[in-house]
C-alpha cells in the first residue's frame, strides 16, 4: 500500500532502479528455486536428525510441495486471466503531420490485434494492456512468510535441548539471509517500480495463500490429507 509513497524517497538513478540488475536477474526470476533449496535442506536435516524417520521428514517437506503447487497454479490462473481480459496493440508508423493531426496528445496510433496472447504480444514488440496481478510480489510475499514459518521452529528446538551441528546452523543462517534478501527485493520493487493495483493484489494473494495453509489447513494436525504445522512431531518427546 505504501509503494507509491516509497517511490518519492528513492533515487531513480540508483542501480536498483534498473530491471537488468543482477539481483533481479539471478534471484528474483528463480526465487522459488532458491527458497526450495534452502528451506528444503533445512527441513530435511532438522527432521531427519531429530527422529531418523523418512516418513516424518517427507511429511514436513510436503509443505514445500503444497506451496509450489499454489505458485504454479496461481501462475496458470493469472496468465489465463490476463489473456482473457487484456488486448494487444501494434504501434502504427505514420507520417509526422498525419500523426499530429490524428492525435493531438502526441500518443502513437495503435492498431488492435485480436487473438494474441500476452507472451506473443510482448515478444513481438507490441503493447499489451489489460488486467494484471504482480507475480513477483506474490512470490516474494509467499516466500517470506514461508521462510518465517519454517525457520521459527529452530529457536524452540534449541530451547528444548536439541542438538545442532554446524551444517544445521549454517543452513539456518542461509535461510535468514535469504529472507532478508527477499524483503530487500520486495522493498525495491515497491519503491522503484510502483504499480499500486497489481502489486497490492499480488501481495494479497501471497498473504491469503499463507493464511489458508499455515494459519488454517495445517492446524488440523498431521494426517493423510494434511502435513501439519512446522515442528509437529519434532518438538515433543
Amino acid at each position: 500500500m505504501f509503494g507509491p509513497l516509497l517511490n518519492l524517497w528513492v533515487s531513480q538513478y540508483s542501480v536498483f532502479a534498473k530491471r537488468s540488475h543482477f539481483l533481479y536477474r539471478i534471484f528474483l526470476r528463480s526465487g522459488w528455486g532458491w527458497t526450495c533449496v534452502f528451506v528444503g535442506s533445512f527441513n530435511f536435516l532438522l527432521s531427519y536428525s531429530v527422529r531418523h524417520s523418512l516418513i516424518l521428514t517427507l511429511r514436513h517437506l510436503s509443505r514445500l510441495a503444497v506451496a509450489g503447487t499454489l505458485w504454479l497454479g496461481f501462475q496458470k490462473v493469472l496468465n489465463l486471466l490476463e489473456n482473457a481480459t487484456g488486448s494487444c496493440y501494434e504501434p502504427l508508423s505514420v507520417a509526422p503531420e498525419l500523426a499530429s493531426g490524428a492525435n493531438e496528445a502526441g500518443q502513437p496510433l495503435l492498431l488492435l490485434r485480436e487473438g494474441e496472447t500476452k507472451a506473443i504480444c510482448i515478444s513481438s514488440g507490441m503493447l499489451w494492456r489489460g488486467y494484471e496481478v504482480s507475480e513477483d510480489i506474490f512470490l516474494l510475499c509467499l516466500c517470506c512468510l514461508l521462510l518465517a514459518e519454517e525457520t521459527a521452529v529452530f529457536g524452540p528446538y534449541l530451547n528444548l535441548g536439541g542438538t545442532s551441528g554446524a551444517p544445521l546452523r549454517i543452513l539456518f543462517l542461509f535461510c535468514v539471509l535469504l529472507l532478508s534478501l527477499w524483503l530487500f527485493l520486495l522493498f525495491c520493487l515497491l519503491a522503484y517500480f510502483p504499480q499500486f493495483p497489481t502489486q497490492l493484489l499480488g501481495g494479497a494473494l501471497g498473504c491469503l495463500s499463507w493464511r489458508a495453509t499455515y494459519q488454517g489447513w495445517y492446524h488440523l494436525g498431521p494426517s493423510w490429507y494434511c502435513p501439519g504445522r512446522p515442528g509437529v512431531g519434532l518438538l515433543t518427546t
